[in-house]
């Protein structure tokens, strides 16, 4: 997969790496000389450019690209190199950074954004992760059918625990995709008993969010 990042500060660079990692071909992107740092990402390409650009993007050849990442510290930036690489270049998967939690509402399929990435929501969202079981947490946001990634751990009294999957009417546009248990991360099947602790990820239409949180929660 070709990846190109708009953006080669510390978040770019740490995602280019962990791409790398993955076998990916990765493309950094940035217009400040002082950000092009090759022996940090050796195994990247480089490009000093600015990818709010089209000249700039077409040097990038941002049609080969299957995924393009927003990733600069500047939300105008971002939502111009997400509208660009959908609109111009046909990028199937644009993933953008929200620097200013304000702006999120920005960052959806009219700027050519699939997924928005807010750091300080994460982080956020991380921190309530910790320390709520019963409560709904969301962790990321899909532009496309305002569809949320949520997380819920279990409560010991919730009416579904001990109960199999098959068992369990979900809401509508909703749907469990994976079951941490401790050190282990299960795919959910039919036959999978949910059990107290278990830390549930679902994606899940925002109107269906209060309905499934309702279903989680402790019985009567």
């Amino acid at each position: 997969m070709r990846v190109a990042i708009a953006g080669a500060g510390a978040v770019g660079r740490s995602i280019a790496g962990e791409l790398l990692e993955n076998g990916h071909e990765v493309l950094l992107v940035d217009k400040a000389p002082t950000a092009i740092s090759v022996e940090r990402v050796p195994q990247a390409e480089w490009l000093l450019a600015d990818a709010c650009e089209i000249t700039s993007l077409d040097e990038a050849a941002l049609q080969r690209c299957n995924v393009v990442i927003a990733a600069t510290g500047d939300d105008k930036v971002n939502l111009v190199v997400s509208l660009l690489a959908k609109t111009e270049y046909g990028v199937p998967r644009v993933v953008a950074r929200v620097n200013n939690p304000k702006n999120e509402w920005l960052f959806n399929e009219s700027w050519g954004v699939d997924v928005a990435v807010s750091t300080p929501r994460l982080m956020s969202a991380l921190v309530e992760e910790a320390v709520s079981v019963g409560d709904l947490v969301r962790l990321l946001r899909f532009s496309h059918g305002d569809a949320n990634l949520v997380e819920l751990t279990l409560p010991a009294d919730s009416q579904v625990a001990g109960k199999q999957i098959s068992e369990i009417t979900w809401p509508e546009d909703t749907s469990l995709v994976t079951i941490i248990r401790g050190n282990r991360v299960l795919t959910p099947h039919g036959e999978e008993t949910l059990e107290p602790g278990d830390e549930l990820l679902f994606v899940a239409a925002q109107a269906r969010e209060e309905q499934l949180e309702d279903l989680l929660q402790a019985a009567d």
